[in-house]
């Protein structure tokens, strides 16, 4: 009896390794589960003439919050930099509180005396979108100056990777260009996503002053600056920041009309591959309508086959664009 007990004993030991090891083999080999993040880039006149798209956009995230990791928005959050239009944005991006974790950054026309960014006055964005507020939800990593929402970073997890998000402000300073640098040096593991408004073009090249494009940073008020005050272009900040560090993966911008649209493949000092992109909808742009008509981004991305997938939507008309400029896919993304 005591031999038998102890062969059953024997057989249910094995059978539990076995069926143990089935399960971890398993788990090894499961990929890591795609995600998606928004884009929300120049919202500014939906804030000023069309606040209920604006609230189709942030509706329309919640409503798909399982599928959403983070929605990011590029800056011109408002088009005059007025409480009226800070009241109507601050009311579409409170849908999404406590629901989907969010970021954005102040663009050229959140600044200054009726959005001129003659100076770098941000009073009303820190009065509608207030850092107490959002310092304490739990994807809040910190801010470059505490009570201040112009340069902020993020945690979250997604695609069995740690990632960080960086919002810096619209003519990015050089001493916020070294506190995002440290900000990075300081979570190595992290996949690091840059988000502001001035970095690409239309040309799918960084935005220079040396190329003689439009709106370049130092050609506003806020450009007239120098020391540590001094305003960088998207060249300046690839070279001085994005370009630095092996776990920079994507940069993310608005702000340039024309076609509003733009994409580039860099590779950084480290020999880590950078995916940047423009994207802009707002009047102005070729063939906007309604201030953008709602189009926002929609970004895959998929560790488990290496891909990031851009679709280009709009949950107003709902409807998507589909040409190679607001659609396609980057392939052999090493994570």
């Amino acid at each position: 009896m005591k031999r038998n007990r102890m062969k059953r004993n024997l057989n249910q030991s094995k059978f539990y390794i076995f069926i143990f090891s089935i399960l971890l083999a398993f788990s090894c080999t499961q990929q890591p589960k795609p995600f998606n993040l928004v884009l929300l880039p120049d919202t500014q006149v939906y804030s000023r003439m069309y606040p209920e798209i604006f609230r189709v956009q942030t509706e329309w995230v919640v409503q798909n919050a399982d599928s959403i990791a983070f929605v990011l928005h590029q800056g011109d959050i408002t088009d005059h930099n007025s409480d009226e239009q800070w009241q109507n944005a601050a009311a579409a991006l409170s849908v999404m509180d406590g629901k989907v974790p969010y970021t954005f950054v102040p663009g050229n026309h959140d600044l200054g005396p009726g959005g001129s960014a003659s100076n770098r006055d941000a009073e009303l964005l820190n009065q509608y979108l207030p850092y107490d507020r959002y310092s304490g939800m739990d994807h809040f990593g910190g801010a470059f100056e505490a009570g201040s929402m112009e340069n902020t970073y993020h945690t979250f997890r997604a695609g069995g990777f740690d990632w960080l998000i960086l919002s810096l402000e619209f003519g990015t300073r050089d001493k916020i260009l070294r506190w995002a640098d440290e900000v990075i040096e300081s979570h190595p593991r992290h996949k690091v996503i840059i988000n502001t408004h001035d970095y690409m073009y239309s040309d799918d090249t960084r935005m220079s002053i040396h190329r003689d494009h439009s709106w370049v940073p130092q050609r506003y008020g806020v450009g007239e600056a120098t020391g540590d005050e001094s305003v960088n272009d998207g060249e300046m900040m690839w070279d001085k920041l994005a370009s630095q560090h092996p776990n920079v993966l994507m940069v993310f911008s608005g702000h340039v009309l024309h076609r509003g649209t733009g994409q580039l493949v860099s590779t950084g000092v480290h020999g880590n591959r950078v995916y940047q992109m423009l994207a802009n909808y707002q009047s102005g742009v070729e063939g906007s309508e309604n201030g953008g008509n709602g189009f926002l981004r929609i970004i895959t991305v998929d560790p488990g086959n290496q891909t990031i997938s851009v679709k280009t939507y709009s949950p107003y008309l709902d409807e998507y664009k589909t040409e190679p400029n607001h659609q396609f896919v980057f392939e052999n993304v090493e994570f």
